[in-house]
């Protein structure tokens, strides 16, 4: 059943926050939603986020912006489990610290499965195309520090999280591009590094993202 507690423009808000979430990583900013909404007074979207807030929709941040924690319920039959939309990252700080989500999306639970953690990244660039993964793909990502080779891994290199196909012989791993580009090589390490997670799912094209896959 829909959220009966919010009002019509309330709800109305959070569609359009959620668009701009997922299309383009980030809650609208306070004009923004004003020009969405056709308001005149940027006080009119200020009292629908606070509603948003007041109601457990929205939380704020610590730098007084806000973060989706959970999206209206509807009728339909599919079932969901709310997985992190990871922005830019920190440099230093874990993938999945609070100032580098920038809100939690629904995602079917036959992909996303109960019982594991997930969380969502946006690729940028052509490194990774003949795996599957291009400029603008969203990213599923299944919490785990292990893979197998072939699997392609979120890992953590000097503080950058980069998307690769991973491969162990011996002592050494790499991690390889897959890409026609030539610019794009391949990182050749020892065990000393953070893998992040394993790529399940891509979800193509239509999410423009900021964290570089490269």
């Amino acid at each position: 059943m829909v959220d009966d507690s919010l009002s019509i423009k309330a709800k109305e808000a959070l569609r359009h926050i959620r668009n701009s979430l997922m299309h383009f990583g980030k809650i609208p900013s306070v004009r923004e939603l004003m020009n969405v909404m056709d308001y005149k007074s940027p006080r009119s979207a200020v009292l629908l986020l606070e509603e948003l807030e007041s109601k457990g929709f929205l939380q704020k941040r610590s730098d007084g912006g806000y973060r989706l924690i959970k999206d209206l319920e509807s009728s339909n039959i599919a079932r969901t489990v709310s997985v992190p939309l990871v922005g830019t990252v920190s440099c230093g700080s874990p993938i999945l610290a609070e100032q580098n989500i920038e809100g939690h999306i629904p995602v079917s639970v036959t992909i996303a499965r109960p019982g594991s953690k997930y969380f969502l990244l946006k690729a940028h660039g052509d490194s990774m195309e003949m795996a599957g993964i291009n400029d603008g793909d969203l990213m599923l990502i299944k919490q785990n520090n292990i893979a197998e080779n072939g699997q392609k891994v979120v890992a953590l290199i000097d503080d950058v999280a980069t998307v690769k196909e991973f491969q162990r012989k011996g002592n050494y791993i790499t991690l390889l591009p897959k890409s026609n580009n030539p610019i794009h090589q391949p990182i050749i390490l020892t065990e000393e590094f953070q893998i992040q997670g394993v790529v399940i799912a891509v979800i193509p094209k239509i999410y423009y993202g900021k964290l570089s896959c490269y």
